[in-house]
């Protein structure tokens, strides 16, 4: 988040599934288990350490972990390099490749390399960039 870097978080990923089914592994730095995450339609499941808490849907278990609301079915096309068909979009202003959506900016300038970055337009300002590897 813009100018809060105690809520600056660095983590490792897998993630598999869709937004209405799947599941989502949080590595620290050293390659061990910081969260894990599974959903399904009517719940989600957030479990860090020993405490496990449940929530009706991915969003509201995003924006309890968060702290902030973020679009997560739109996530999962974004990480894909594409719009998700669930809202308009539009390309980005300045010509550069990726698009406007739900009031973010995704940036696919480095796509090809495996990098992302969406950026949400109004404050307070939260910057995502995901690093990109094949399965496997």
């Amino acid at each position: 988040m813009d100018g809060q870097s105690e809520r600056a978080i660095s983590a490792g990923f897998e993630l598999i599934g869709d937004a209405q089914h799947g599941s989502l592994l949080l590595s620290g730095p050293l390659g061990t288990a910081a969260a894990q995450a599974s959903w399904a339609p009517g719940e989600a499941v957030l479990r860090s350490g020993t405490a496990t808490t449940r929530h009706a849907d991915l969003d509201s278990l995003g924006q309890a972990a968060l702290g902030e609301a973020l679009p997560m079915a739109a996530l999962f096309d974004w990480l894909r390099g594409r719009a998700w068909a669930g809202a308009p979009s539009q390309p980005r202003p300045d010509g550069q490749p990726g698009f406007l959506q739900l009031g973010w900016q995704i940036d696919l300038a480095r796509w090809a390399d495996g990098a992302l970055e969406a950026v949400r337009l109004a404050p307070p300002a939260i910057t995502v960039r995901a690093r990109l590897e094949p399965a496997g």
